[in-house]
């Protein structure tokens, strides 16, 4: 874990309507944004014409009366949630009171389920942590269900979590409301589905998809709204972590995130880090995050479309630009990731179109760092390899320098399909008059370790020129510039569409009226 961003050195069709109101409420509504920045440059999100999910402002209530057949939990007794689930069989239901539950004093006091448990909130139940316990739900037990809780004040340890604290499986999140907790919020094992929850003002992660051991699979993250996470600001207290966002995916093989509402979270919205594969994120609406609306590093094969992303990446964009920074920090950042045929999945590249980008800093960037691959001491993915290669340190001289290690232990950015989606760009609403206006698709010079055979420009021209990485029939609206290759080459759309990149054939331009 902690993966930084780039080493130069070195399935319910009739519940999503129900979950997507088109209230075009706006995050003053619904949460505070928590990020920092120079005055006047975090923007605040803006009314939707898109549906959002706007469940932190009037969660659904749940049950005002226990159901048949309910264990009545009472909030006047300290423990009482904890000791009627230690003392009841397996599959109970547990219907919570109005008011505050809360567990014995101890740091690790938790509630344990047992195989199907049930917890229902009535309206105005809250499970309070106190700011001493660390766990709220944990333990192995599959099948877990959860509605209309408040869980709060708890304090997990950083990279830990709140709800699920151990990923077990199968669990089933439903319109709660996780909030000012430290660390994540919530955590995923394999089946998870989360519909309906306001993750809010975490302070790491709104949700932190990361099991330890295997591969995650068949996760469901639908009609959530995720605002205001990363109050901790861990990247300021280590630079570099990687280790922040409205959400984060570790490994994860097939997950849809639909419909959701990721919001003013400080750092990147939606991360999926380090061997994810089989995404499908489409019809949310990402925006006024500090950082990138969305990162897919080090994963395979993915479907991006039909997403509303708007004014993301303004703090984080503009402190690198004032710090000289040429690299194109994009609100998409595709880095060392792509469609991969022998990966089994949905879609055998990422496809990316029908989104709507507007009022980003910069657009979309294609990297993959010419240094970083399997067993060099560059890469960031602690020690991680690629899905093709089950041994690290079988990528070793001599071996890596032919096939089909030279390919294989590379996590490639490939197969990318950019196509049918909209950018627009006002430099007056941005606020900006340079390097907020890139596309790019590029590497740097190789050069580390010293045994690499990724050397010099090899990288950079393959992956601008023969990995098969394609913009096509996009509509671009204002003054965009494209990066080619490597930091240096700034281009104009002409250059662009002219040999040797010829890409966005099919695309119009369109200078912005205005700014």
């Amino acid at each position: 874990m902690g993966i930084k961003r780039r080493n130069w050195a070195l399935a319910v069709a009739p519940l999503a309507l129900v979950l997507l109101a088109a209230t075009g409420c706006d995050s003053t509504g619904a949460g505070t944004g928590t990020g920092t920045s120079d005055a006047g440059a975090k923007p605040k999100a803006a009314p939707s014409s898109t549906p959002v999910a706007s469940v932190c402002a009037k969660p659904a209530a749940g049950p005002a009366k226990a159901p048949a057949g309910a264990v009545t939990v009472d909030p006047a007794v300290v423990g009482d949630l904890a000791a009627k689930t230690k003392n009841s069989p397996p599959g109970t239901t547990f219907w919570l009171r109005p008011g505050k539950h809360r567990l014995e004093a101890d740091r690790y006091a938790q509630v344990l389920p047992k195989k199907g448990d049930q917890y229902l909130g009535a309206p105005g139940a809250v499970f309070d942590g106190g700011k001493k316990n660390q766990y709220a739900f944990g333990g192995s037990a599959p099948d877990v269900t959860i509605r209309h809780l408040t869980v709060q004040h708890f304090v997990a340890p950083q990279d830990e979590g709140v709800v699920n604290h151990d990923s077990a499986d199968g669990w089933v999140i439903e319109h709660a409301t996780i909030q000012y907790n430290s660390a994540a919020g919530l955590m995923a094992g394999s089946r998870q589905q989360m519909r309906a929850n306001c993750l809010r003002e975490n302070g790491q992660y709104g949700l932190n998809a990361y099991k330890g051991t295997g591969l995650l699979s068949g996760l469901v993250l639908e009609g959530n709204e995720i605002v205001g996470n990363n109050t901790g600001d861990w990247e300021r207290l280590r630079k570099g972590c990687g280790c922040t966002g409205g959400v984060k995916f570790w490994a994860v093989n097939g997950a849809d995130v639909r419909g959701n509402w990721v919001h003013d979270n400080r750092g990147t919205g939606l991360w999926a880090d380090t061997n994810n594969n089989d995404f499908r994120i489409e019809k949310n609406v990402i925006e006024a995050n500090d950082g990138a609306a969305l990162i897919y590093e080090t994963s395979y094969n993915a479907v991006i479309r039909n997403n509303t992303i708007r004014r993301n990446n303004w703090v984080d964009g503009r402190k690198q630009a004032k710090a000289g920074d040429s690299f194109p920090f994009a609100t998409v950042y595709i880095s060392e990731s792509g469609g991969e045929p022998r990966v089994k999945a949905r879609t055998d590249k990422i496809e990316i179109y029908g989104n709507e980008l507007e009022n980003n800093w910069s657009g979309i960037t294609l990297w993959e760092n010419a240094d970083r691959f399997c067993n060099s001491p560059a890469n960031t993915s602690s020690g991680d390899c690629t899905l093709l290669v089950k041994k690290t340190g079988s990528c070793a001289k001599p071996a890596i320098a032919k096939p089909p290690l030279y390919a294989d232990c590379r996590w490639k950015t490939q197969r990318v399909d950019i196509h049918d989606n909209r950018f627009v760009l006002e430099t007056s609403v941005v606020k900006c008059t340079e390097k907020c206006d890139r596309m790019a698709v590029l590497s740097n010079y190789g050069t580390y370790p010293d045994w690499s055979p990724y050397k010099g420009e090899r990288v950079a021209e393959a992956i601008t020129l023969a990995q098969h990485n394609s913009w096509h029939d996009n509509t671009y609206i204002g003054p965009w510039k494209f990066v080619a290759q490597d930091t240096s080459k700034v281009i104009t759309s002409g250059e662009w569409q002219r040999a040797p990149y010829q890409q966005d054939k099919g695309s119009t331009f369109r200078a912005q009226a205005g700014g």
